[in-house]
């Protein structure tokens, strides 16, 4: 008789669809806040995780990614592409999957999807360093590039910062119409921009998001008044940064891991001893972050690891006792752990 599966085998997969349910019935804004508060007690135990910058294969046509870290219980890594081309040929720009392990055992606790939750932590962790490095009184946010991250940024921004209007920019025209409709629908008071100029005026937070891989001036320095914060979020490669250099020399710099920053950030830019703050020692009050309503402060995002290792942390807790995941098949566990021959030679 054909032996079934070890109990150790099944790992719980969350697809695509069980991942929108599972957000849909959290509410994405609570969603949002409780994955923000993961990623929050993470970089507040900083010093536990094992770091190394992510190890990417770049191409001609874009780049694909691994990204790894752990702590004393747990390793986890995600699995990202970044293709500006895709969305003319159909598909999407990033994609991901991740997984979650023990490393008591090395089995895995949770094999998931990611590129919806790539979206959400990258917008959990935006407005999670909004909360630290925005002004005080923060309520209009302009967003220059209007693709598939700009609503998720929105709505982390209102139910961590109290954001409610937001000022859109895009080179395509059909982006900005389409992130409108989907906020307004949201309850936000949106202002659809001619120009990158124009979006910054008023507004107290900007945040920068486009795909193109190449130098670019999203921002120049003239955009930029005293008091503003900048989230820098569209950087995460050689070769792609979106501000100016001199805006850079005129802020004070936050960044998650300046040994991936320095190679892949707004930063590239300038010298490799340039000052930078890391935002874990921030969140922990060892320095201190907007100190006075004249600092233009910028987050030069580019994403790391320990931020996709929270949100894994965070939705293995939430699948707990659901129907929002699948057992899936996927670890040859013999009951002689020495012959997993004779478990293939039984199953033909």
């Amino acid at each position: 008789m054909k032996p079934a599966p070890s109990p150790l085998a099944y790992v719980p997969f969350v697809s695509v669809d069980n991942m929108m349910r599972l957000v849909n019935s959290t509410g994405v804004e609570p969603f949002l806040k409780g994955l923000a508060a993961c990623i929050e007690e993470d970089f507040k135990r900083w010093p536990e995780f094992g770091k190394t910058p992510r190890v990417a294969s770049h191409s001609r046509d874009g780049v694909i990614e691994l990204m790894p870290t752990a702590d004393a219980e747990h390793y986890g890594f995600k699995y990202v592409n970044g293709h500006p081309k895709n969305m003319k040929e159909g598909y999407q720009t990033v994609t991901a999957f991740g997984v979650l392990s023990s490393v008591a055992n090395g089995y895995p606790i949770l094999l998931s999807e990611m590129t919806v939750l790539t979206a959400l932590r990258t917008a959990a962790t935006s407005a999670l360093v909004g909360r630290y490095l925005a002004p005080r009184g923060a309520d209009c946010m302009a967003m220059i590039g209007n693709g598939a991250q700009c609503e998720f940024q929105a709505l982390a921004f209102r139910v961590l910062c109290g954001i409610n209007k937001l000022r859109l920019y895009d080179i395509d025209p059909a982006a900005t119409a389409k992130a409108a409709a989907n906020l307004e629908a949201q309850g936000f008071e949106v202002v659809r921009c001619s120009d990158g100029h124009s979006a910054v005026e008023g507004a107290q937070i900007v945040t920068t998001c486009t795909a193109d891989k190449q130098y670019a001036t999203i921002l120049t320095d003239n955009m930029v008044g005293a008091g503003i914060h900048i989230n820098a979020i569209g950087g995460d490669c050689p070769g792609k940064t979106e501000l100016h250099r001199d805006i850079l020399l005129r802020s004070d710099i936050f960044v998650e891991y300046p040994e991936q920053t320095r190679i892949e950030g707004e930063i590239q830019q300038l010298d490799e001893d340039h000052p930078v703050i890391e935002l874990w020692q921030v969140m922990r009050g060892e320095v201190p972050g907007r100190r006075d309503a004249k600092q233009i402060t910028l987050f030069d995002s580019v994403g790391f690891a320990t931020e996709d290792f929270s949100a894994l942390r965070y939705v293995h807790g939430l699948i707990k006792d659901s129907d929002y995941f699948q057992k899936l098949d996927l670890l040859a566990d013999p009951d002689d752990p020495r012959d997993l021959f004779g478990m293939l030679m039984r199953a033909g």
